[in-house]
């Protein structure tokens, strides 16, 4: 197998294209998997192009270790071999943006934000930097397993058909024209669905409304679609109103209105049987005193009842010769006096 500065070694080609191949290689050094991108020049090139050709990548992959922004794959190393730079990189797993269009179909808006969103910081990294990317496609968009969007190609020789060694780069009105059709290739309806303004708005020449696209593109990422009548998509369609992302996410078991929700059920639950007790207390109260009143009524109407009826249980003293008195119930009879 092929060594490469003594150190990498070429272990299986990973891409291929008119800018060169990439590989899967092993640092012997460090002990770790990387990628290493073989320049070839373009099919086309003048022979006289190629020393300015692969002088301008060397210098544009080594201005790139600069960069360390996650959507845009660190260069470990550039190294010149045969007359040709080769530039060793992050190997990163995963699929491209082509691939997943084409198992899986159309990106939901939402995702295909969050997609465009990380394109977007990358090229502004790559142009910070002074590397500024000439080529944008699908193909060197990579979804990586790690959940980051990866450009690769940056500062790898890659430059768009027709473009010379010496040929200006892209400015940012460039950039925002290529991730509008990226963007537009995403989605199921680029013309009328959610992202709709934001496709046209990136493809205008007015950087005011390139910017208004870009606000536009972080709030679909970042709180989901809103439906053209300016409601939130996902409120509709789950029964609620609209609403910010941010009263969503704490709505629910998991969240903070959920767990205050969750402590004052608690809360209530422990109230609950000290309330019982008091409400079976004030009823059996009120049944007693109905009973008493119920029985004082029946009392009421008895023959002999009620004060100084002297009854057998009464606590009135007896009245002689009276009836109700002691010869009632078989004591002496008294004799009345005069």
């Amino acid at each position: 197998m092929t060594l490469i500065a003594g150190r990498y070694r070429l272990l299986d080609a990973l891409a291929e294209g008119a800018a060169g191949i990439v590989w899967r290689a092993r640092d012997e050094a460090l002990g770790r998997d990387v990628a290493v991108k073989e320049v070839h020049a373009p099919p086309g090139t003048p022979p006289g192009a190629e020393p300015a050709l692969y002088a301008r990548v060397e210098r544009e992959a080594r201005a790139a270790e600069a960069i360390s922004d996650p959507g845009v794959a660190e260069v470990y190393d550039v190294v010149v071999e045969r007359g040709r730079p080769w530039i060793v990189m992050e190997l990163v797993r995963g699929l491209t943006l082509a691939e997943t269009r084409e198992a899986d179909g159309p990106l939901p808006d939402r995702e295909a934000a969050r997609v465009a969103l990380g394109v977007l910081a990358a090229l502004r990294a790559a142009r910070a930097a002074g590397v500024p990317y000439r080529e944008l496609g699908p193909d060197r968009v990579l979804l990586a397993n790690d959940g980051r969007v990866v450009v690769t190609g940056v500062a790898t020789g890659a430059s768009a058909p027709g473009d010379g060694p010496d040929a200006p780069p892209p400015g940012p009105e460039e950039d925002a024209g290529s991730l509008a059709a990226l963007l537009g290739g995403m989605v199921a309806d680029p013309r009328s669905g959610p992202l709709a303004p934001v496709v046209a708005g990136l493809a205008d020449r007015d950087a005011g409304v390139r910017a208004g696209a870009v606000r536009e593109l972080e709030r679909v990422a970042g709180t989901g679609e809103r439906a053209r009548g300016g409601a939130v998509a996902e409120g509709r369609a789950s029964g609620r109103g609209p609403g910010r992302s941010e009263d969503r996410e704490h709505e629910g078991p998991g969240g903070v209105r959920g767990a205050r929700t969750e402590g004052r059920a608690a809360a209530e639950g422990r109230r609950g049987p000290r309330r019982g007790a008091v409400v079976v207390a004030g009823v059996v109260g009120l049944l007693v005193i109905l009973a008493v009143l119920v029985w004082q009524a029946v009392r009421g109407g008895d023959p002999g009842a009620g004060p100084g009826g002297g009854g057998a249980s009464s606590t009135a003293p007896a009245v002689p010769g009276a009836a109700g008195t002691g010869a009632e119930v078989g004591g002496p009879a008294a004799t009345p006096r005069s």
